[in-house]
């Protein structure tokens, strides 16, 4: 059957007089079969049996073959003497059983297979052979060929012909005549490990389950040798009785090289004999039918025979004039397929439709057809699967529900429809519709007799008004045969054309021209309006008689330029491609590294189009995009630059691919993006067609493996490319969004798209003349001819007479010819208006615009005619100069006449004298018609002057979805939403391709957004006052749009552009406005009104049908002729799908065909095989998706910048003030200068520019006050944007191929192998043991000792001061980090330039498991459950403890091992997790210091030879400053150091860090590690470069209330209370509400001190930052410390924090008197009014450090002067207590 348009079932009265006819012929019988139409059309719940043979028939069967005989007896011939005869080994005593061989490497040699061997003697068992697969079937039970050729796996002796031969080597010891089909049972493989095991069994024979998924036709077909017929051979399995295999017995026109002739697709292809025609016997002997030899002259069209149920007898005679198809039998077949998940659950009261229902319901469909109607086996299935449904609803119900297995439904009680009872039903329902339809069951003996009796009837002409034929054979113990002969002229023609594939058809077309054939039907075309020429006026019209410079001093309307950036959706859609390419870069698969790249280069890939090419090339060139990637210079005014990134997918285009493949196998950091534009087209497979060029290339080993080359697909057809095999993940695919949701406007862009659905809307709204509309008159003179010239193709009859009528319009309108009125009748109302609106309207435009009139006529061969007969009729009627008469061929560039072309450039003001429009939407206005051909359109944009789609020679042969949307997609449109166009949509239209959110979602490369306007591109136009533009694009500009002023001239951007492309990148091109009401302008009426499409009768009616969903009936059709349905048991598509769902439908309910280039794309024990750098772009014909993608291709380069630049900090030091005491070349410090060099107090960290300053006696404070709070700092400080370098540190999303194995992807250990272990010492000053918990990759185990006898964590190996290696760092580094396993810098590979280093994370708790999944290969350190919540004290106090107990493990270690103790490597780093590069200073730079960056193996090597480096107790080095060096150059510093620090645990071993700090702790530190006497150096020709990152980190609070958990606004004066009091408790640590406490209040607690720098606050043992108005000043308590000399100094307070015995009562009497000495009193050293602050960590301790340090003498204490931190009583609060000086 054919692949046409059908009407729905509907309810008739004949179909109610046939229903009850039927109910009551039967009511008397004992078995009454359900009433057919109680199926189609009630509610019923009764199931329908199926009493013949299924798919679940038992594969096991004796016998292979079709013959009921009964088994010959066989006596194995006796083994030779001396063989081996043991059962299930061979004579030559080897093992063959399958138990035994598993895992033994076997020997197969090319084209053999391992079978299974089924032994009588050992049924659980099976036997391994090797066999020829030549000699075994299909998966489908297909191409055997006969005989047998195997080896034996045991001994290895080969060369065995026969299986009796076989069968005796191997003891198979039968007693029946040994088959293959009978123990030749299954398939063999390897399983994951290697075993060999046990496959699916060899289908002997085409089962249900086994039939080919083909559901269309149009590709598989061959062409008979006879040239003016066709004959199309199908033939696919053919029920239970057909034999998939090649015929039983040998017989004339069978040869094993032909083997597949029957069943294959590849051999569809080769032109077959009559001899051929015998593979059609499945099983011999077959009955013969004669085809009578002079059929054809009496029937004149061919007859077509579609099989059924059973074998197709074999034709001989003269089968030439018969045609075959099995398309209704793969119907059938599939249709007794049932969904798989009615198999799972065993037996089951759903059985599929029976064969004799199926017969029935296709004589129901036959026989409701009309006389003009062809069959739609579309139709016909779902007439199935309604049937099934209905028949089984209770069923499919019950299994739709949880399965319960308490009850299962009752058999139903009614009985299947009977053989006996089908032919009379079949007979009555066929009686209704005269001779119609023609049932043959009565007389005849096998369907053989039934076509005999066929042929003979239309021989004597008794079917002359019969269209089908159903030939119905039942005998008693058969099963039902049947066949349906189509015998309808017009059903034949349609039929038989329908099974060419569309390049096919363009050959016969072409054959049928240059044979002469279509002569006659020319000539009498030509008769019509015979005379006409006679009287013609050669003399030109008036108009074509002026210059084209006189047409434009005419103008009225002139062209200007309206600036349009990238189109709102346009953006949007780039940059949902943006995210998606993000999103693989941050998949777990790691398939791209976006950080490794540093540039973007791409090739866009079209059809082999010349115009599609041109047109790409200008969009490109146009849209900045080259500029912006820098592959083109700003000033570079040619475009031939630009085709470099564009190619055609010709035989050229392999170069221009292997090309980049090697461009970027060699350049790792560039990102190519391969765009294929028009992605539908050419998805061939590479192995059946040496012209599939896309899968040839983009499906190849080296593009699918590059890890830098990702490829985007861009169509508007995408159901191709999603098939159940498809390549591209339904993540990856991107769908153009709607723009319009309940007529809003969601992205403002003042344009709505005109497609599919709004065409199909105007036919709908009966207002006014709808948009989509056919030709009656002309449909009927096609039909006409189509039965007067039978043997000739319809396309060329239809585009004869389409040519005729525009022939014949030019001479009505032209008023050339005197008798013109007589003419009127020889052509059609439209084709008339069509002519008409041309010639008029560039008459009465006075700058001569027009329109364009499109033909589509897809032979080359008939639009090279059509084009010579329009011409010569044109030139006759004087009309060469009134408008232009194009061919669009794919294969040739652009030609027009020079005068159109000189019109064009004076419309444009284009000066170059070579130009030459290379596009069609160049050609806006012009008059002209276009006859657009090739098979397909392949990209072409059309200009917005288009006024009429001409698209009648169009015919019923292009059914499939992508196809009729394809040829539709030409007239779509973008209008302006204000001019909204006429029937326009409501929110409620059904939606077709142009909604995105909702059906079909397409995308084309091929036009971009048509704007509103007309859009003279490309060019550089001219302003009104004619002076021609400037040859500069700005950036960011989109096309220049074609426009005529409104009547307030807008003026023109002094900037204007090169000539620019208006359909892809402009974001919204304009209409042509009149600066005044012109009517005379057609063009500038008709620009804002989508083009008028007619199609032929057949299409129109397809078309405008709806299915049961309300949807468009071409919906439903095939999407695409490369892929087939998966199953007949399919749901239509939704009207409320959306684009995703959609695609999820055709990936689940379509396979790709054999030769699409994806059906090899299914691995083995896998479910998909996507390929992971591959995206989908998809959104509807002309609605800009060149611009799109375009502008990503900018945003992403704009981005992979971005990626490569980091956020750094750049900020000054600040108060700094150096002086020289080393030289400015010194590499190392002088330990003896450094101590003669004065401790600077102050410190120079900008990010420290809020807190209190130290006191130093040497510094005045500036007088500028310009301090903020300290919450402000992170959004203020200043940052510079840097590229990264070669040695920088990385977060988590850098994984490049050289870090693979550093970040665990070591092919020793598998990925996340690691280890936990616990490690515990004790400290003094926690008082208790602290356990510790080490993760230790497998990989790093080297770098610890375990004991010999547990394994237990012993120590962390060091290595000796002696010890130096150029690839090794010697110190261990620490990293303390929180809330940043993403975005924290621990990648130090590339830092390090790959040197050995130890490097340590150290990290909380409950962040263990997340940072472990980040970072498998990292050693981690994991701090105590107690320190959760501590700050970042915690972790430098537990690094500094552990490293101290370590270096003296490793000591006892050396010396236990005869070494010395005291030469391990004391040294440690202390590193923050946002330390990005590093740079070192070149002092010999002709122009003074240069910084450059140095990795960091450099610095710390550098650092770690410093001779005298274990003087020092802490190094650094400073932050990098865009300023440098601050001061006079000094190498070398002795201050504050923080970020990055080196540090001597040994000789700090007695200077803690404090565990409860969370801010200021390294300056506490640095303090109390001077105040100890240690040496403290700055390496300033260093500097480490700091990253911004927003996310976590050791300064990120969150103050919050212990009554939830979302943070609340709390003002620091709620951080304490009076304790006892009734409070707003805080679930804050208490330390840090003490800290920000005195931050932000201190100004108060010290009035005194506030601005105050000379009057500090004394603070002893320890630094607390009291805000940046305050000022203190630091001494230590310990004996022998250094502190700073205040002589004469003021103090204005004192600050006592957790005093420890070392502070007594005489030290603090010493510290008053030593601000006048000559004065003995305490009371003078501080100032009158200052304040005493005493913190404690409980009342009891405060009032005892009270009373021991005597303070109540020197100070007056009030009770409401103690307060408490605002902790709850479990959270142990602070408290401190305040008093004024006496």
């Amino acid at each position: 059957m054919g692949n046409s348009y059908a009407g729905q079932l509907r309810t008739t009265r004949f179909e109610e007089v046939l229903h009850n006819s039927i109910e009551a012929s039967l009511r008397s019988n004992t078995v009454v079969p359900r009433p057919v139409f109680s199926q189609l059309y009630l509610e019923s719940e009764q199931p329908l049996a199926h009493d013949g043979r299924t798919e679940n028939d038992d594969e096991d069967d004796e016998d292979g073959s079709e013959s009921n005989s009964p088994p010959i007896p066989y006596q194995m011939k006796p083994p030779p003497e001396g063989c081996c005869t043991t059962d299930g080994f061979c004579q030559a005593g080897r093992d063959l059983r399958l138990s035994s061989l598993a895992s033994d490497p076997l020997d197969v040699p090319p084209g053999f297979m391992l079978v299974g061997v089924k032994s009588p003697s050992l049924p659980e068992s099976l036997l391994v052979c090797a066999m020829d697969r030549c000699f075994l079937p299909d998966e489908r039970g297909h191409n055997a060929l006969l005989g047998f050729s195997g080896n034996c796996i045991g001994c290895g002796e080969k060369g065995f012909r026969y299986f009796t031969e076989f069968s005796n080597h191997i003891n198979l010891k039968l007693s029946t005549q040994p088959k293959k089909q009978k123990h030749l049972k299954y398939h063999l493989h390897r399983n994951n490990q290697g075993v060999l095991v046990k496959g699916a069994p060899i289908c002997w024979r085409g089962h249900g389950k086994r039939w080919i998924h083909v559901f269309h036709w149009s590709n598989w077909n061959c062409k008979f040798k006879n040239a003016n017929t066709l004959c199309n051979l199908f033939l696919y399995p053919a029920g239970s009785h057909a034999n998939a295999g090649p015929p039983k017995k040998r017989h004339k026109g069978w040869s094993p090289e032909s083997s597949a002739n029957s069943l294959t697709e590849s051999t569809l292809k080769t032109p077959p004999s009559s001899s051929a025609l015998s593979t059609l016997s499945v099983s011999a002997p077959q009955p013969q039918v004669q085809v009578i030899l002079s059929l054809l002259t009496v029937f004149i069209c061919l007859p077509l025979i579609n099989t059924g149920h059973g074998p197709l007898p074999q034709l001989t005679g003269n089968v030439n004039e018969v045609l075959v198809s099995s398309l209704l039998q793969s119907c059938y077949l599939s249709s007794q397929t049932l969904p798989r998940v009615y198999q799972h659950y065993g037996p089951s009261p759903i059985q599929p439709l029976s064969t004799e229902m199926q017969i029935l319901l296709t004589v129901y469909y036959l026989v409701q057809l009309g006389p003009d109607q062809v069959p739609l086996i579309e139709d016909l299935e779902q007439i199935f699967m309604r049937s099934w449904r209905e028949s089984h609803l209770s069923e499919i119900r019950q299994y739709q529900q949880p399965q319960t297995p308490h009850f299962s439904l009752p058999p139903q009680s009614q009985q299947p429809l009977t053989p006996s009872q089908l032919p009379w039903l079949a007979q009555l329902a066929a009686s209704s519709c005269g001779e119609g339809v023609v049932v043959l069951e009565e007389k005849i003996g096998s369907l053989a007799q039934g076509l005999q009796q066929t042929f003979s009837r239309l021989m004597e002409g008794r079917l002359e008004n019969t269209n089908y034929v159903v030939i119905i054979f039942t005998a008693p113990g058969q099963e039902t045969q049947s066949c349906v002969v189509v015998t309808g002229k017009h059903q034949c023609r349609a039929l038989a054309e329908s099974m060419y594939s569309p390049n096919e058809g363009l050959k016969e077309i072409n054959h049928q021209l240059s044979t002469g054939v279509a002569q006659e039907l020319i000539h009498y075309c030509n008769s019509l309006g015979q005379g006409a020429s006679a009287f013609l006026h050669p003399s030109p019209l008036s108009s074509s008689q002026e210059s084209a410079e006189e047409r434009s001093l005419k103008t009225t309307y002139k062209y200007s330029i309206e600036w349009r950036k990238v189109r709102p959706i346009q953006l949007a859609v780039a940059r949902k491609l943006l995210s998606h390419v993000c999103a693989i870069a941050d998949s777990s698969t790691q398939n791209l590294d976006l950080g490794s790249f540093d540039r973007v280069s791409f090739l866009i890939l079209v059809p082999p189009s010349e115009v599609t090419f041109q047109q790409t090339v200008l969009h490109l060139w146009s849209s900045g995009v080259l500029q912006e990637l820098g592959s083109l210079d700003q000033e570079c005014l040619s475009q031939r630059e630009a085709e470099r990134y564009v190619v055609k997918m010709d035989q050229n285009a392999q170069a221009r691919i292997d090309s980049l493949i090697q461009e970027a196998q060699s350049n790792s950091s560039t990102l190519y993006i391969l765009v294929h534009d028009h992605a539908h087209w050419d998805i061939n497979s590479s192995s059946n067609s040496d012209s599939a060029l896309v899968d040839q290339l983009l499906n190849s080993r080296e593009v699918r493996d590059a890890p830098n080359i990702l490829i985007l697909h861009v169509t508007s057809f995408p159901f191709a490319l999603q098939t159940q095999y498809t390549r591209i993940s339904p993540y990856n695919e991107i769908h153009w969004p709607s723009a319009f949701s309940n007529d809003v406007d969601l992205y403002h862009e003042k344009t709505r798209y005109f497609g599919v659905s709004e065409l199909l809307e105007s036919t709908r709204s009966g207002s006014n003349l709808p948009l989509l509309r056919y030709d009656s008159s002309f449909e009927s003179m096609a039909s006409a001819l189509e039965e007067r010239f039978p043997k000739l193709h319809s396309a060329v009859i239809r585009t004869t007479v389409l040519i005729q009528h525009y022939c014949v319009a030019l001479m009505a309108a032209s008023s050339k010819i005197s008798s013109s009125h007589n003419l009127h009748k020889h052509t059609s109302v439209e084709t008339l208006e069509i002519v008409q609106s041309l010639l008029t309207a560039a008459q009465q435009c006075p700058a001569h615009h027009g329109h364009m009139v499109l033909l589509r006529i897809p032979s080359l061969a008939l639009a090279a005619w059509a084009h010579r007969r329009l011409s010569r009729v044109r030139r006759q009627l004087g009309l060469d100069e009134s408008f232009e008469i194009i061919v669009g061929n794919p294969n040739q560039a652009l030609s027009i006449g020079q005068s159109f072309t000189d019109q064009i450039k004076t419309w444009l003001k284009i000066q170059d004298a070579d130009w030459v429009p290379q596009t069609y939407l160049e050609l806006e206005s012009l008059p002209c018609i276009l006859i657009l051909s090739g098979a397909e359109p392949l990209g072409e944009s059309l200009p917005r002057s288009l006024k009429y789609c001409d698209l009648r020679v169009i015919s019923c042969s292009y059914l499939q979805r992508t196809t009729l949307e394809q040829e539709l997609g030409l007239a779509a449109y973008l209008v302006r939403a204000e001019s909204r166009p006429p029937h326009n949509p409501g929110p409620g239209s059904d939606l077709l391709e142009s909604d995105a959110e909702k059906l079909s979602s397409t995308d084309n490369e091929e036009e971009e957004g048509q704007e509103n306007a007309p859009v003279i591109q490309n060019h550089p136009l001219s302003q009104t006052n004619s002076q021609p533009y400037t040859q500069t694009l700005p950036q960011h500009q989109s096309l220049s749009q074609v426009q005529i002023p409104h009547p307030k001239p807008q003026p023109l951007p002094n900037t204007q552009s090169r000539r620019q492309h208006s359909k892809s990148t402009s974001s919204g091109s304009l209409s042509p406005r009149a600066s005044s009401p012109h009517l005379s302008c057609s063009w500038a009426r008709g620009v804002s009104r989508p083009p008028s499409v007619l199609l032929s009768r057949a299409l129109y009616d397809i078309i405008t049908a709806s299915d049961s969903s309300g949807l468009p009936r071409c919906t439903s059709f095939l999407p695409h002729m490369s892929v087939a349905w998966a199953s007949s048991f399919r749901p239509l598509l939704s009207k409320m799908m959306t684009c995703t769902e959609q695609s999820l439908y055709y990936r689940q309910w379509t396979v790709p065909r054999s030769y699409h280039m994806d059906s090899k794309n299914r691995t083995e024990g896998r479910s998909d095989n996507f390929h992971t750098r591959r995206l989908l772009l998809s959104g509807p014909p002309q609605v800009g998706k060149t611009g799109a993608y375009l502008h990503f291709l900018g945003i992403l380069s704009r981005m992979l910048i971005r990626l490569m630049e980091v956020d750094i900090y750049d900020e000054e030091d600040i108060n700094y003030k150096g002086v020289l005491y080393h030289p400015p070349n010194a590499s190392w410090p002088n330990p003896d200068i450094v101590r003669t060099m004065p401790f600077d107090y102050t410190i120079h960290d900008p990010k420290y520019d809020d807190i209190s300053s130290v006191y130093n006696a040497g510094y005045k404070p500036s007088a500028e006050g310009n301090h903020v709070r300290q919450e402000d700092v992170y959004l203020r400080r200043r940052t510079s944007r840097i590229k990264l370098s070669k040695y920088a540190a990385y977060n988590t999303y850098h994984h490049c191929e050289q870090c693979h194995q550093y970040l665990g992807f070591n092919p020793r250990y598998q990925m996340y192998e690691s280890t936990l272990h616990a490690f515990t010492f004790t400290h003094l000053l926690l008082g208790e043991e602290i356990q510790l918990y080490f993760i230790i990759p497998k990989s790093k185990e080297h770098y610890f000792s375990f004991s010999q006898s547990g394994g237990q964590l012993e120590s962390m190996r060091l290595p000796l001061t002696s010890d130096w290696s150029p690839d090794c760092i010697k110190s261990p580094i620490f990293t303390p980090t929180t809330g940043r396993h993403e975005h924290g810098l621990f990648n130090l590979y590339h830092a390090m330039d790959g040197a050995s280093h130890l490097h340590i994370l150290v990290v909380k708790e409950y962040e263990m498991a997340v940072y472990k999944k980040y970072w498998p290969n990292h050693i981690m350190l994991v701090l105590p459950t107690v320190f959760n919540g501590a700050g970042i004290g915690a972790a430098h106090f537990l690094i500094k403890e552990l490293s101290y107990h370590n270096l003296e493990l490793e000591r006892s270690r050396r010396l236990e091992g005869g070494g010395p103790a005291g030469d391990v490597w004391p040294f440690i780093i202390l590193a923050d997790d946002s330390c990005v590069m590093w740079n070192a200073v070149d002092l010999d730079a002709r122009n003074g210091p240069v910084e450059h960056a140095v990795s960091l193996k450099h610095i710390l090597q550098h650092m770690e030879a410093c001779p005298d480096l274990a003087h020092y107790g802490l190094c650094g080095i400073r932050k990098w400053s865009s300023r440098g060096l601050t001061g006079q150059g000094e190498p070398f510093s002795r201050g504050h150091l923080h970020d990055f620090l080196l540090l001597n645990v040994d000789r700090s071993q007695n200077v803690q860090y404090d565990q409860n700090r969370f801010t200021c702790h390294d300056v506490d530190f640095t303090l109390r590690l001077h105040s100890a006497g240690l040496l403290i150096c700055r390496f300033n020709s260093f500097s480490v470069m700091k990253k911004q990152i927003a996310i976590g980190g050791y300064r990120t609070f969150i103050i919050k209330t212990k009554t939830t958990d979302v943070p609340t606004s709390v003002g620091p004066s709620q951080y304490i209370c009076a304790p006892d009091s009734k409070h707003l408790f805080l679930a804050t640590p208490a330390q840090l509400l003490l800290e920000k406490y005195l931050q932000h209040t201190s100004q108060k607690l010290f009035p005194l001190s506030t601005k105050n720098y000379t009057h500090p606050v004394l603070s002893v043992d320890c630094y607390l930052n009291l805000g940046p108005e305050v000022t203190v000043c630091f001494v230590s308590s310990r004996p022998h410390s250094v502190n700073i000399s205040t002589t004469g100094l003021l103090f204005s307070g004192l600050l006592l924090c957790f005093a420890d015995s070392f502070v007594t009562p005489v030290f603090l009497k010493k510290c008053y008197r030593w601000c006048i000495f000559s004065i003995p009193l305490p009371s003078v050293c501080l100032a009158v009014g200052a304040t005493l602050c005493v913190i404690s960590a409980d009342r009891s301790s405060l009032r005892q450090t009270v009373g021991r340090l005597e303070l109540e003498e020197e100070w007056r204490f009030r009770l409401s002067d103690e307060f408490q931190t605002a902790n709850a009583k479990e959270d142990r609060p602070l408290f401190f207590l305040t008093g004024k000086h006496i």
